[in-house]
């Protein structure tokens, strides 16, 4: 059950939820009602995690939100276009989705449109093909208190689902605004369908506009890979002093289908958490799954991964590195689980770190748990600082110590950006992990 340390906060989230019912339309045959009430007696019987929760040992998400007395924010602020412009990467030619705190900006955006596309705001489509049929099934949901704390009190999200046999033809860029006047508690949830033989590239980023004021954003993601598609996904976390998040995503691929996940966690957001869980629900899948932290002063990073091997001959692949300077503290949970019928699995996981600052940690626990006998299943983990001996190389032909970091940081992460197959978002990656660790 919720603490009694932050249960004014508990009791403000469950009186909302009524109210926030009542915003979206009914989904036959139950309701959305019914799924929110379902979802908010899920959450109670939870409560919120702790440090005895094994998933959050190293994490006390309840420090962060009790910081300020936050105010469940269900509605979208008015953002300048100069301040959704910084997120733009250059070069980048793309569709554009602007959201603000969830809610689709379709006057500031540039939609993909074409046969077979259907792009808008979830309330416009919980009578949708994919919705009625995907939304909020993914079981790996259902143990995530913070997912079904979403699933009670989001008030809207992006819809994206591809009719088959239909490919967007440019990567779509979804600009991610979280702004308040007052601290704000925001949930935001998503579904994306690519149904049978599509192909997608979904570029995610976010922007905070300058306040005094606190956003929390607890968001969800929901995607489904059918048959013999594919979608390549990259998050792009830049954070602001002033921002908080739990960033959830559960992915379903199915037979013969293709996920590419990249996740860069980038400075300054004092708290992030990343869920992310895959089930290979199908058989000859391949997924791939790239991290890239870095975190400075006291900056706290969780990255929690869960790969579930549900059917035979499937393919997965993980690498995560993080670099933590000053005080940074970063965490890595990553799952590896084999059910028995999952025969021929390959399976493999690798989590690096560089620690540069006097005080950075980080706390890494990859996993295996392997029922079937047919498998090729690897992990592992690694932790140190740079080689004495390359730094000596590099100072010995007049490098400065501070461009030598900067040099071995990019040679660190360059299998991670390498992988990127968009050309300007992967000097954009570049450019940036340059800049930060020159300054």
């Amino acid at each position: 059950m919720t603490s009694d340390m932050i249960l004014p906060f508990y009791q403000a989230l469950t009186e909302d939820v009524n109210a926030l019912s009542a915003q979206v339309p009914s989904l036959a045959p139950d309701t959305l009602h019914d799924i929110r009430r379902e979802a908010l007696d899920r959450f109670t019987a939870l409560g919120l995690p702790t440090l005895k929760t094994e998933a959050w040992r190293y994490t006390n998400i309840q420090r962060y939100l009790k910081e300020f007395p936050y105010e469940l924010l269900t509605t979208a602020t008015p953002v300048a276009a100069e301040a959704i412009d910084k997120a733009a990467i250059p070069e980048l030619d793309c569709y554009r989705i602007v959201l603000v705190n969830g809610h689709l900006q379709a006057d500031q955006s540039a939609l993909p449109v074409g046969k077979g596309i259907t792009v808008g705001a979830m309330s416009a489509h919980t009578d949708a093909p994919g919705f009625v049929t995907y939304f909020n099934k993914q079981h790996h949901l259902v143990n995530e208190s913070l997912a079904t704390l979403n699933t009670a009190l989001f008030a809207d999200g992006l819809y994206i689902e591809l009719a088959a046999n239909t490919v967007i033809d440019k990567p779509v860029h979804i600009v991610n605004v979280y702004t308040c006047e007052r601290h704000a508690f925001i949930q935001p949830r998503h579904l994306w369908v690519l149904n049978k033989n599509t192909t997608a590239t979904i570029i995610e980023s976010s922007v905070h506009p300058e306040t005094t004021a606190v956003a929390f954003a607890n968001s969800v993601l929901e995607t489904v890979i059918a048959e013999n598609a594919e979608l390549w996904h990259y998050n792009v976390q830049q954070g602001e002093e002033s921002f908080r998040e739990v960033h959830t995503t559960a992915a379903q691929q199915h037979n013969n289908s293709r996920y590419h996940h990249f996740n860069f966690t980038l400075p300054n957001t004092p708290f992030t958490r990343n869920n992310l869980t895959v089930a290979l629900n199908g058989s000859h899948t391949e997924t791939n799954l790239n991290g890239l932290y870095i975190a400075n002063k006291s900056q706290h990073v969780d990255n929690h991964t869960f790969m579930d091997h549900i059917k035979p001959d499937c393919h997965s692949n993980e690498l995560y590195k993080g670099v933590l300077l000053d005080n940074a503290n970063g965490v890595f949970t990553g799952r590896i689980l084999v059910h028995q019928e999952a025969q021929k699995t390959n399976a493999f996981q690798q989590n690096n770190n560089l620690l540069l600052g006097s005080k950075a940690d980080i706390n890494s626990q990859p996993q295996l748990e392997i029922y079937a006998d047919d498998v090729k299943c690897s992990h592992g983990f690694t932790a140190g600082q740079f080689s004495e001996e390359s730094m000596f190389y590099l100072r010995s032909r007049g490098i400065g110590e501070d461009a030598a970091k900067a040099l071995m940081v990019n040679a660190f992460s360059h299998d991670i950006t390498e992988a990127v197959k968009v050309p300007a978002l992967q000097h954009y990656l570049q450019v940036q992990i340059a800049e930060i660790m020159n300054n």
